[in-house]
């Protein structure tokens, strides 16, 4: 039995905060892991699950353009996304084969929807025909997420994203790993640890107090770690990536829209991004930025345009995109790379007076870009909690409303990813036991050939 815990940014400078995880490495192994690009959540994961370089697995950001539709998605839980077999898919053809049993279960972490798991977690709010949102998790089988919050108590939606994200949520899914552990007994159990990306991305790692953060890390995966130890089962830890202090935010689109290649659309909800008839805009993603130009001749002005805006430090066109495995059709035709010090946020409208309706609201599935100024209250209002009870009253009243409470100016962001860390001391990790993999830094693609051999299903 093995308990696979994504300690999102947990690196390997920062596992001597963590007792717990660092005794499981003590007792085995660690060891830096190389980042991919972009070094964010779900081309992470989806390196980690199918052992295939990003161009393979064609996960190429935590969103892109769907070019049949024209549409900028972000956060798809779809499994089917996936491009190449997760391990998990693969576990169960090769146990099938040799006609073992083999039980996995997959809590909280991406490309949870549809994936071939015995038992699986996920947020997933409920939608209204009238706009309204209700929070909520998804499961399979259909009781699996009711009979959990039965048990364990209603999972803290609001401190998974948002301006309340924070420690809660992680406790809640370590102790929903454990009870799966007990009573379900899998030979596989995956378990998404959250808590390591809010502060860091807020503030910045050199303004938290990040022996603190990790402490309380490691501190809930108490109850996780007694249950594997009580069910005979093995800890492994792995990571996505670490992350950097940033003091410039970068508005590709602002720029693009002051040279005529994005066009908006005016409305009564403010301006909106227009696909179809802008000729050149960026889906940004932390210090990534995927640029799709609608006629290849302006690919060339467009280069020259974005790699004077100061810090862009790196364009690939074309084939070019190779060199960082983003060769894929999914990738804009320009993939841009940020200074260090730097990240591009997603704004395209030239006056916060038009900013549209979901600019000042937690809103991840209506923004054409990640926008991490959704975790802060904006410092401009008066009293946000008592603005927030407010609207939650509106709400419970039958009123429509929105919980405007984010603040437009990006620079309150101090800490950022994406970029392969500077020092592999601040990048991604696993810690294992048996067999430890020669070299000194693991390419991410190798994990999931371990955890296959570590369930005994290696080819």
């Amino acid at each position: 039995m093995l308990v696979l815990i994504n300690a999102v940014g947990l690196t390997p400078r920062l596992l001597e905060h963590a007792p717990r995880l660092k005794a499981i490495a003590e007792a085995g192994w660690s060891t830096p892991v190389r980042d991919v690009v972009p070094a964010v959540t779900m081309s992470a994961q989806a390196t980690i699950l199918t052992g295939e370089p990003v161009d393979r697995h064609g996960i190429v950001g935590n969103g892109w353009l769907y070019k049949n539709t024209n549409e900028i998605r972000f956060w798809q839980q779809a499994n089917g996304l996936l491009q190449m077999d997760p391990f998990y898919a693969i576990a169960r053809k090769r146990a099938a084969a040799r006609k073992r049993k083999f039980k996995s279960a997959k809590l909280f972490w991406w490309f949870n929807q549809g994936a071939e798991v015995d038992l699986s977690l996920t947020p997933k709010p409920h939608y209204g025909v009238d706009g309204n949102k209700v929070f909520g998790i998804s499961g399979n089988p259909e009781f699996f997420a009711t009979s959990m919050e039965e048990r364990i108590g209603k999972f803290p939606f609001h401190t998974f994203w948002g301006p309340k994200a924070g420690l809660p949520c992680t406790q809640w899914i370590a102790r929903a790993a454990a009870e799966t552990v007990t009573t379900e007994l899998p030979d596989l159990t995956m378990a998404y640890l959250p808590h390591l990306d809010y502060d860091p991305q807020r503030y910045g790692p050199s303004a938290c107090d990040m022996p603190r953060l990790v402490r309380q890390l490691d501190d809930a995966c108490a109850p996780l770690l007694d249950a594997a130890k009580n069910a005979g089962a093995d800890v492994w830890v792995v990571s996505e990536y670490g992350h950097c202090d940033v003091n410039m935010p970068v508005y590709l689109n602002r720029t693009l829209r002051e040279h005529d290649y994005l066009t908006v659309r005016h409305g009564p909800f403010g301006e909106q991004l227009e696909p179809f008839l802008s000729r050149a805009f960026a889906v940004v993603d932390h210090q990534l930025a995927h640029v799709y130009i609608r006629d290849p001749r302006d690919v060339k002005p467009v280069k020259e345009l974005l790699a004077g805006v100061p810090g862009v430090a790196r364009i690939f066109e074309g084939e070019e995109r190779a060199d960082i495995r983003l060769n894929h059709t999914r990738a804009g035709d320009l993939v841009l790379l940020s200074e260090r010090e730097s990240w591009f946020a997603y704004p395209f409208w030239l006056d916060d007076r038009n900013a549209p309706d979901y600019a000042r609201a937690v809103a991840i599935h209506h923004k054409p870009g990640y926008d991490p100024a959704e975790m802060f209250f904006d410092p401009k209002l008066a009293f946000p909690m008592l603005r927030m009870v407010r609207k939650l009253i509106q709400k419970k009243l039958g009123f429509r409303t929105i919980f405007d409470v984010v603040p437009l100016d990006a620079s309150i962001v101090k800490g950022s990813h994406g970029l392969i860390a500077a020092d592999p001391q601040d990048g991604p990790l696993l810690v294992a036991d048996g067999p430890k993999p020669s070299g000194n830094l693991l390419p991410m693609t190798a994990i999931r050939d371990l955890i296959l051999a570590k369930l005994g299903l290696g080819e």
